[in-house]
């Protein structure tokens, strides 16, 4: 016995609620951005286990399932491989500033996106994060973080532009965005220094980040008179 389809009108009501196919990525994208991850997750454990220098891209590779020339295909050198794990918490952080509610004073949204984004859900979340510990006392992924930083700080700009409203000074918001990307920065290395500290709780990256941000941007004229 199969099930009846539903009515015209239900399943166009339906239709209209999915995303259009425009907007969705493709399946070609989404496997590639499986692949990537799982290139950039295999290249973590490897750095963590033995450091960049004396891991080679072959053996990222081979780890990872792929052939040396699809390694090259994502990332140009080695030490790239790492950029989308070290980025993945600063893109979740951008995500929930952007997504914040809207009634909540800018300084607040940032701290409770720092919290969440860097607060590990599950066991896997955690690992990686431990991971990244090790990423980020690793001399020869230096310039890796560095980019990565850099591009959570510009892409944070039109975020701040825009929950900050129209006339703002724009020298202003990139003030604001350099000091709150530099407090995720310096939490983030402050909490990878100390191998005991741990990945929730007091010491964690999330709290550590909350604080920093408090610090590092207390002073800006930009929200003098938007904190809760």
């Amino acid at each position: 016995m199969t099930d009846r389809p539903a009515p015209l009108a239900d399943r166009r009501t339906q239709a209209a609620d999915r995303p259009a196919a425009a907007d969705r990525p493709s399946l070609t994208d989404r496997r590639r951005a499986e692949t990537q991850l799982e290139i950039a997750l295999t290249a973590a454990e490897l750095f963590a286990d033995r450091g960049a220098e004396a891991t080679g891209a072959e053996e990222i590779a081979r780890a990872s399932g792929v052939a040396l020339r699809t390694f090259y295909r994502y990332f140009r050198t080695k030490e790239e491989a790492v950029a989308p794990l070290l980025a993945a918490g600063g893109r979740r952080w951008l995500e929930l500033i952007a997504g914040g509610p809207a009634e909540l004073p800018v300084p607040q949204v940032l701290e409770r996106a720092a919290v969440e984004a860097l607060t590990p859900a599950d066991e896997r979340a955690a690992e990686a994060l431990r991971w990244t510990r090790a990423l980020l006392t690793d001399p020869g992924l230096r310039r890796v973080w560095q980019g990565v930083h850099q591009d959570s700080e510009d892409a944070l700009v039109p975020i701040l532009a825009e929950r900050c409203g129209a006339g703002v000074d724009p020298l202003e918001v990139r003030l604001a965005a350099a000091a709150a990307t530099a407090a995720i920065r310096v939490a983030l290395e402050s909490w990878a220094a100390r191998p005991e500290a741990p990945v929730q709780g007091e010491g964690a990256p999330g709290p550590l980040a909350a604080r920093c941000l408090r610090e590092l941007t207390a002073g800006l004229r930009l929200w003098a008179d938007d904190r809760g």
